[in-house]
């Protein structure tokens, strides 16, 4: 039995709310405590739902649906807290905790699915609810999910099929753990990065050089080595990778560097081509446990698009408009390049970046060191939230008393225009060593009502990874950095806005096609000068953004925007491929040669020996994306669409803000597509996405 003394000791176990807005101390929790809370909160959890199953009244929907939205609060706050803080600090201890801990959530989740006696009340809620006056639709909303959360969970299976479903679900979040954590550790492996010097960075900016020069003292010196400013050091985060590939005019080490990016995960201590493998057919066997075809039909059961073929129908329509627009544009591409390099030069992909940068330059007169320029940091914090100000009414205000859990994290009361606290924003901008690539949001807790109506704070995080300042150098955002903090913003405003009564339905537990809408929609705004001229100031000046200059931004955006959506659609064409499969993986599986071909149909460039995307995919090997990744382009249609509704009627309407903003209160408390057609008034039409990517077509596409 565990030491009582020690789970009070414990501050995830202290429910005496003493800390400001009951929030997490950090600073007091261990990787222990954590695991401890987990395994407490497992423990609470399944008592909890014993309970209801054994009921010995009758079911109702309070006695039965409600009471089970309630389960699992402790479990909830020590598994998001360990997980966020996992992926933000890539702390090796905390990493093997979480390896440690997945399995009894998975057991936990199966043995809950497959729980007889609940599912029995379940269904009789089910049955009864057509007569049942009493519950709103918000209440219907809940069973219904509920009733079909359990059915795609294996509820109605028998006998060996049940055992089954529990090892599946054991091994998958297994394998999903290992993928996503071989992908961390490699970005931190030593033969994952560039070590450069001076004459190796023709081209490169000096702002840029200074942060690789910097990289360099970090790393050396906690070597215990003494640095003597000649090295520099390229890493495979975006921020460091991304402008050397655009700007270096070394081809030799664009195509190291390319080839370091795109070899992750293939080989040595964190490969992980096995696992794709295992995890394909373990999802295959998933499927056939449900009587599908294919894990995409199992999976897709509850989206917007609802089968396979609807997906692969919207793929293709989107490729075949944009085919060949993207054609045009490589072959423009290499043309331009080929008065540099030569006749016989053949644009490879670590040439793209590189040359869209001076094309662009020399068709448009833009460069993203300019619009640099306009994005020092604390002024773009500014107008980023300054955007859900102008929209809704919002204020943020920064709070030094709530613990964080870095000293580089902010964190933000956020109220409405009736001064209402709609919940905290904890705000992660830096990239350090061990923190996971690229950018997320999450939360700490979402919102819900309790059982005396009151409503229950949000936390919610947003994690990014830009360029830490040097001394006291401004921290200058590109147009794509930016772009990438309105989207996770869009998130963070979906789950402070939630005003569902139930936890399942409140915030982004909505459609996974559904729910990038609300991301997408904030990075519009960065093409509006309106917008822009609120905060985007020259950091020398103060001088506004020129038109012209924004102009040349807009123009250039559209520039390269049907490459960009032909990448998109490989990577959608690739997570169904995988799973649309209908036989196992046989051991001699090829992971390069099963993607080469997967994308052939709408490949870019031709395919390079060695390069794969797949062994680091971990959107859809380990973060919940799998048949899943078309949402991004799914949810484009969808933001575009509601994006000309404000510029037809205003930018700041306050009409379509007000809509827009029920959308985002609302969470998952009704159809999707209900809530985006009482906001439109319409359905939507893939128009506004073509007019926006300037792009022609030649026949009607199906949405």
């Amino acid at each position: 039995m565990e030491n009582r003394k020690d789970l009070r000791e414990n501050p995830l176990l202290n429910s005496d709310n003493k800390y400001p807005f009951d929030t997490l101390p950090f600073n007091s929790i261990t990787a222990a405590d954590y695991e401890q809370g987990v395994k407490e909160g497992v423990r609470r959890n399944r008592e909890e739902i014993n309970a209801i199953a054994d009921n010995i009244e009758d079911p109702t929907f309070e006695n039965t649906i409600v009471a089970l939205d309630r389960t699992g609060k402790l479990l909830t706050k020590s598994i998001l807290a360990l997980s966020n803080l996992e992926s933000a600090s890539g702390d090796p201890e905390m990493m093997d905790v979480l390896a440690r801990v997945t399995p009894l959530l998975s057991e936990l989740h199966t043995e809950t699915m497959l729980n007889e006696k609940l599912w029995s009340r379940i269904r009789k809620c089910h049955e009864d609810s057509l007569a049942d006056l009493s519950l709103s639709s918000e209440d219907r909303r809940l069973l219904k999910k509920t009733y079909e959360e359990f059915l795609l969970n294996g509820a109605n299976l028998k006998g060996n099929d049940r055992n089954r479903l529990k090892e599946i679900s054991s091994r998958l979040s297994d394998l999903s753990v290992r993928f996503g954590q071989n992908v961390s550790n490699e970005m931190k492996n030593p033969e994952c990065r560039l070590w450069l010097r001076k004459e190796d960075l023709e081209g490169i900016p000096e702002s840029i050089r200074r942060s690789y020069g910097n990289a360099a003292k970090e790393v050396i010196a906690a070597e215990g080595k003494v640095d003597d400013g000649s090295s520099y050091l390229v890493t495979l985060f975006a921020p460091s990778y991304r402008p050397f590939m655009q700007y270096s005019s070394r081809r030799d080490l664009r195509e190291r560097l390319y080839r370091l990016y795109n070899s992750r995960n293939t080989k040595g201590k964190y490969d992980n081509r096995e696992i794709i493998r295992e995890t394909v057919n373990t999802r295959l066997e998933l499927a056939r446990l449900m009587c599908k075809k294919n894990y995409a039909e199992n999976s897709l059961q509850d989206t917007m698009a609802e089968t396979p073929e609807n997906v692969i129908s919207f793929l293709t329509d989107l490729r075949d408009v944009y085919k060949e627009p993207m054609r045009k544009e490589l072959r423009e591409l290499e043309e331009f390049a080929k008065q540099t390099e030569g006749a016989e030069f053949k644009l490879m992909p670590w040439d793209y970046s590189y040359w869209f940068d001076k094309l662009k330059n020399k068709k448009f007169s833009f460069s993203d060191e300019d619009m640099k320029l306009y994005f020092e940091l604390t002024n773009t914090i500014d107008g980023v939230f300054g955007l859900a100000t102008r929209l809704y009414g919002y204020r943020f205000v920064e709070n030094n008393e709530v613990e964080k859990y870095h000293p580089d994290v902010r964190v933000y009361e956020v109220y409405d225009g009736d001064n209402k606290l709609l919940g905290l924003l904890y705000a992660d901008f830096f990239y350090r060593e061990g923190k996971s690539p690229g950018a997320w949001m999450t939360e700490f807790r979402g919102e819900y009502k309790n059982e005396d109506n009151e409503r229950i704070l949000p936390l919610i995080s947003i994690v990014c990874n830009f360029s830490k300042p040097i001394g006291d150098e401004p921290v200058l955002l590109t147009p794509s950095e930016v772009e990438t903090f309105l989207h996770e913003f869009g998130h963070a405003l979906h789950g402070l806005s939630s005003e569902a009564k139930y936890c399942s339905l409140s915030g982004t537990n909505v459609k996974h096609d559904f729910v990038e809408l609300f991301s997408q929609f904030n990075e519009n705004f960065l093409m509006q000068k309106e917008y822009l001229d609120g905060f985007a100031k020259h950091y020398k000046t103060g001088d506004k953004i020129p038109q012209d200059l924004l102009d040349m931004f807009i123009k250039s955006s559209q520039f390269g925007a049907a490459y960009s959506c032909m990448r998109q659609l490989g990577f959608g064409f690739l997570d169904m491929k995988y799973h649309l499969i209908e036989r196992p993986l046989e051991e001699s599986f090829d992971v390069e040669r099963f993607e080469a071909n997967a994308v052939d149909s709408v490949k870019c460039f031709d395919h390079t020996p060695g390069c794969c995307v797949s062994t680091s995919f971990g959107h859809i090997f380990s973060g919940g994306y799998a048949a899943g990744y078309y949402g991004y382009k799914w949810s484009e249609l969808l933001d575009a669409d509601t994006f000309s509704a404000f510029l037809e009627n205003g930018l700041f309407d306050k009409e379509y803000a007000g809509k827009f903003r029920k959308m985002l209160q609302a969470g998952d408390t009704a159809d999707p597509m209900e809530l985006y057609v009482e906001f439109r008034g319409k359905k939507p039409t893939v128009d506004a996405l073509l007019r926006r990517d300037g792009i022609e077509r030649e026949h009607t596409l199906r949405t």
